[in-house]
């Protein structure tokens, strides 16, 4: 039987079919793209546009109020570290003079004989002894009740809450001289004699209290943040350990220390950036207003040059100084914030 076909009919083209009448392109080839792009590739390109334009416009009004409030005045004590700055009566008057403020600052012998061991061992020292206080007091919480627990954690968070002010004259009080508590204790057992001992004008017993001061200050934060930490550890790590004979010191070293390693670079990398610029536990000591040498960190240095001396332009080449230094142990903390956030990725 014979079939007969449609007269309307068309042979499809596709594949290795001929082509059409008038087509031109070698048979297989496949068509040319559309010079402009579809819809749909438009509307990919816009929401991908919207995604990296959405956070930003988000983050705009918090950026403009960090730039007024931090990045404009770091412009001006760059600035003002350029000049001579005199302080006139309806405003003031600079002259520039380049960067002689940083020569004489990078070459007086009070910077390197005095400010900065006094910056960065003051600094270290309190790092370490608030990381290793806030370690100790948050392996004691993790041992505890959750009710005794709650309590010991409010009543350390009251040296955390108390304002440095407050807490510095605490201090002072407590190493009065003649009538102070701990110069009457240290007179009593006879390792001083109170009448004639002051604990504020030699650098070492001064920047002892001030230690004692900051670390008291500052170890309720890391002991919270350290136990958040320890809570997250499986109880069946320790069990194994102890299986395995390890003793406490070597399940601390061997199971504690490397399951919560990112935690305890994010305290000491924050406390070490707290403890460089300390002003106000050193400025309200005795001595520690200016009227001691010997006892300057950058901050007080920095101050006392532009406010007491009215030499604006050292005070604040200090401080681009000690923001320098802050500056590159920022950067620090933020290379270790994201290389632990590819570690768990």
């Amino acid at each position: 039987m014979t079939t007969v076909k449609n007269k309307h009919s068309k042979t499809p083209t596709g594949g290795g079919g001929a082509p059409e009448a008038g087509d031109t392109r070698p048979a297989g080839r496949p068509a040319p793209a559309p010079a402009h792009p579809t819809p749909d590739t438009a509307a990919l390109r816009r929401r991908r546009r919207i995604e990296l334009t959405r956070p930003w416009l988000l983050l705009a009004p918090a950026l403009l109020v960090l730039a007024g409030l931090l990045l404009w005045p770091l412009i001006q004590v760059g600035k003002l570290s350029l000049q001579d700055y005199e302080v006139k009566f309806g405003g003031g008057v600079g002259t520039f003079t380049g960067l002689d403020h940083y020569a004489d600052l990078l070459t007086s012998g009070l910077l390197w004989k005095t400010v900065l061991p006094n910056t960065v061992f003051f600094a270290v020292a309190c790092v370490g002894l608030t990381i290793a206080l806030g370690t100790l007091v948050a392996l004691l919480l993790n041992r505890l009740g959750t009710t005794w627990r709650l309590i010991c954690s409010v009543a350390i968070l009251a040296a955390w809450a108390m304002p440095a002010v407050t807490g510095t004259y605490v201090w002072i009080w407590l190493f009065q001289p003649q009538d102070g508590l701990f110069s009457q204790l240290a007179g009593a057992i006879g390792l001083i004699d109170p009448a004639t001992t002051n604990w504020f004008t030699e650098r070492l017993p001064f920047y002892a209290i001030a230690t004692l001061n900051v670390v008291h200050h500052g170890f309720p934060f890391v002991a919270i943040t350290v136990l958040a930490g320890l809570l997250t550890i499986p109880k069946e790590l320790y069990e194994a350990g102890m299986l395995d004979g390890a003793n406490a010191w070597q399940r601390f070293w061997k199971i504690t220390v490397p399951t919560i390693k990112p935690v305890f670079l994010v305290v000491t990398i924050l406390s070490t950036i707290w403890d460089f610029k300390v002003f106000t536990q050193i400025f309200l000591m005795p001595g520690g207003n200016g009227s001691n040498p010997d006892v300057y960190n950058l901050g007080v240095f920095s101050y006392i040059e532009a406010f007491a001396k009215n030499d604006y332009g050292m005070g604040s080449a200090a401080a681009v100084l000690l923001t320098l230094l802050l500056l590159a142990i920022t950067v620090v903390y933020i290379r270790t914030l994201f290389r632990q956030g590819e570690e768990e990725l």
